[in-house]
C-alpha cells in the first residue's frame, strides 16, 4: 500500500505538467488514440481473422449423418417368371442410415486466394480508417491555433492592462499637483473596462476552442492550460506521403487478386467421397434385409463453358482499374494545387512579419514620447490612449501573423505528411 501511495505521490507532477501546457503533436496523439474509429483497426484485423479461418475450413473433411425411412407406392420387379427360383422384390417400405464424407483435393488454390482477397479487404479498410483519422489533423489545426490566438491576444491585453495601471498612477499623481486634467484618469479608466470586456470575451471564445478540441480528441482540456506554438521548419518538397495515396495501391492490390480469383474459380475441382451406411435393403435390392455398406469414389468438376462471365467480370475489373487511376491523378493534382496554395501563404505571411517588427519600434517611439507629453501635460489622456492602441494593435497583428505562418505550415505538413 505505501508502494502504491508513493508511485501516485511521484505521479502528480506529471499529471500537472501534462494539464498546464499542451501542444498541437499532444493533440494528434490524443486523436490518433482516442478517437473512436482508432478503435477499428484491432476489430477489422479480428475480423479478418476469424473469416479467414471460416474460410480455410474448406480445406478439411465434411461430415454429414443422414437418416431416412420411406414407403413406395410400387417397387423393381422381374417381369418373368424363372423356373424353380423366388425371387421377393424389395419392401415397399424402406430404412436407411448413413454417414457421409468429402475432401476436397483440388480447386486451383480458390480458397487461399479467397483469404488473400479477405486480407486485402482489411488492409484497405484499415487504411480507409487511416485516412479518415489523418484528415482530423486539419480540423486540430483550425480549433488549436485559434485557441493560441486567443490566448496571446489575451496576453497582450493583459499587458496593455498592467501598463495603465501604471499609468493611471502616474495620472493620479499629476491631476493632484494640478500638470494634469482630472478626466485624463477617467479616460483611462474607461479603457480598462473596455479591456476587461475584451478579456471576458476572449475568455468565452477560448473556451469554446478548446471545448470542440476536447470533443475532437476525445480528451478533458484544461480551460487554464498554456497552447504551445509549434516551432516548425517547412522544407518545400513535392514528395507526398499521404495515406490516401497507399490506400490507392491497395485498391488495385485488392483488383489484381480478384482477376486471380477469377481465373482460380474456372479451374477443375477434384473432391474425394465415400458413404457408409446401414439399411433395408442394401446396395442389394433384392435383398429384404437390413445390411451395412459403404462407397467410395473420386468426384471432378469442371464447367469448361460460362458464355463469358469470366471474361466480362475482367474487363469489369480493369475498368475499376482505370477508374483508381483517375482518382489518384485527381488527388495528386488537388494536392499540388493546395501546396501551391500554401507555399504562397507562407512566403507571403513571412514577408509582412518583417514589416510587423518595423511597425512596432515605431509605434514603440511615438508611444513614448507620447508618454513624456501626457507627464508635461502637453496632450490629453484620450490622445496618449490612441497611440498606446495603436503598438498593441500592431503587436497583436504580429502576433496574429505569426500564428497564420505556424498554421500554414502546419497545413503544408498535413498536405504533405511529411513533419520536420
Amino acid at each position: 500500500m505505501k508502494k502504491i501511495i508513493l508511485i501516485l505521490f511521484l505521479a502528480i507532477p506529471i499529471f500537472a505538467e501534462a494539464q498546464t501546457t499542451l501542444s498541437l503533436e499532444d493533440c494528434y496523439a490524443l486523436a490518433n488514440t482516442n478517437y473512436p474509429l482508432a478503435k477499428q483497426n484491432a476489430l477489422l484485423q479480428q475480423k479478418s481473422d476469424l473469416e479467414t479461418e471460416a474460410l480455410n475450413t474448406g480445406k478439411l473433411p465434411k461430415i454429414d449423418l443422414n437418416a431416412q425411412a420411406t414407403y413406395q407406392s410400387a417397387v423393381t420387379q422381374l417381369p418373368i417368371a424363372l423356373p424353380n427360383v423366388t425371387i421377393n422384390p424389395p419392401n415397399k417400405d424402406q430404412y436407411k442410415a448413413t454417414v457421409d464424407f468429402s475432401q476436397l483435393l483440388y480447386n486451383g488454390g480458390l480458397i487461399d486466394a479467397s483469404a488473400k482477397i479477405k486480407e486485402a479487404q482489411t488492409k484497405l479498410q484499415q487504411q480507409q480508417t487511416e485516412v479518415s483519422l489523418y484528415q482530423l489533423k486539419s480540423r486540430i489545426n483550425q480549433l488549436y491555433f485559434s485557441a493560441l490566438l486567443l490566448q496571446e491576444r489575451h496576453n497582450l491585453l493583459a499587458d496593455k492592462d498592467k501598463q495603465l495601471d501604471s499609468k493611471i498612477k502616474e495620472v493620479k499623481a499629476g491631476v493632484k499637483f494640478g500638470a494634469i486634467l482630472p478626466a485624463s484618469e477617467k479616460v483611462l479608466e474607461a479603457e480598462k473596462i473596455k479591456i476587461k470586456q475584451q478579456l471576458t470575451e476572449i475568455r468565452f471564445d477560448k473556451n469554446r476552442a478548446l471545448q470542440s478540441l476536447s470533443l475532437l480528441t476525445y480528451s478533458t482540456i484544461d480551460e487554464k492550460v498554456t497552447l504551445v506554438q509549434p516551432k516548425t521548419t517547412t522544407v518545400y518538397t513535392s514528395e507526398n506521403n499521404r495515406p490516401e495515396l497507399k490506400l490507392f495501391d491497395l485498391q488495385n492490390e485488392q483488383i489484381n487478386l480478384s482477376k486471380s480469383l477469377i481465373t482460380k474459380n474456372n479451374l477443375p475441382k477434384i473432391n474425394a467421397f465415400g458413404q457408409a451406411g446401414y439399411g433395408n435393403p442394401g446396395l442389394n435390392m433384392l435383398d429384404n434385409s437390413f445390411q451395412p455398406f459403404y462407397i467410395l469414389g473420386v468426384k471432378a468438376n469442371w464447367n469448361v463453358f460460362d458464355w463469358n462471365k469470366s471474361k466480362t467480370e475482367q474487363q469489369a475489373l480493369t475498368v475499376s482499374e482505370a477508374i483508381v487511376t483517375t482518382e489518384k491523378e485527381t488527388f495528386e493534382l488537388n494536392t499540388k494545387l493546395q501546396l501551391q496554395e500554401m507555399e504562397n501563404e507562407i512566403k507571403k505571411t513571412e514577408e509582412i512579419i518583417t514589416t510587423d517588427f518595423e511597425i512596432i519600434d515605431l509605434r514603440e517611439y511615438v508611444v513614448k514620447s507620447s508618454d513624456a507629453q501626457l507627464k508635461n501635460g502637453v496632450i490629453t489622456a484620450s490622445e496618449y490612449l490612441v497611440e498606446l492602441t495603436n503598438l498593441f494593435e500592431a503587436k497583436t497583428n504580429e502576433k496574429l501573423h505569426q500564428i497564420q505562418l505556424a498554421l500554414a505550415k502546419a497545413n503544408y505538413q498535413v498536405i504533405t505528411n511529411n513533419y520536420k
